[in-house]
């Protein structure tokens, strides 16, 4: 009898030590992300598994340009794609514009213009992706982002729902940035995705 209530007290503080461990590491570090749909290929494909570290966000630095972020949908897509405004979801996009930029899309060209570039800056996407089989979206904008406010877009542009379409991202929906790709084993790698503007 005295074996078997050892035997559940080492499982209860086992439990107890995994749960105090592994939440804050969820919730504060890093938590798993599973890619769903095409609008980040042909840099994430449907059903690749990440690790998205939520740290460095919100202890050590900014969001940069050019860098692949997973985030909280805004209301603002929810309502453009039909979901209930409580739908709690996650896209993943690469960040085109940050704070005080003005961003310029011509088609498939983006523009940057900021206290740098005051003439702007015609970025070179390397990464991007047109699928053919989709029409292009002939869109046409200029946006101007606040203090909290970034322009995300998707590297498969003719089959992405992004700040063309619902308008900046807030800085409070940002969650983190991949920085493992776990699955499939052929595509492992570290900080997956990321690109330095030309």
């Amino acid at each position: 009898m005295q074996s078997i209530k050892s035997f559940l007290e080492e499982v209860v503080i086992v439990v107890a030590l995994s749960l105090v461990v592994v939440l804050p590491i969820r919730y504060f570090i890093a938590q798993p992300f599973i890619v769903s749909g095409q609008s980040m290929d042909i840099t994430f494909a449907d059903k690749q598994y990440l690790i998205v570290d939520q740290f460095t966000y919100k202890f050590i630095g900014e969001p940069k340009r050019g860098e692949v972020i997973v985030f909280r949908v805004p209301q603002e897509a929810l309502a453009l794609s039909n979901y209930t405004l409580d739908k709690k979801m996650y896209f993943i996009k690469r960040i085109i514009g940050i704070p005080g930029d003005t961003v310029e899309v011509k088609g498939n060209d983006v523009t940057i213009y900021n206290t740098e570039n005051p003439n702007g800056l015609k970025l070179s996407e390397s990464y991007v992706y047109i699928d053919k089989m989709i029409p292009t979206r002939n869109i046409n904008l200029t946006v101007t982002l606040k203090s909290d406010e970034y322009f995300v877009m998707g590297d498969n542009r003719n089959n992405s729902s992004d700040s063309r379409f619902w308008g900046p991202l807030k800085r409070a929906n940002i969650t983190g940035r991949p920085i493992l790709r776990l699955f499939p084993f052929t595509k492992i790698n570290i900080f997956p995705g990321y690109s330095q503007f030309e």
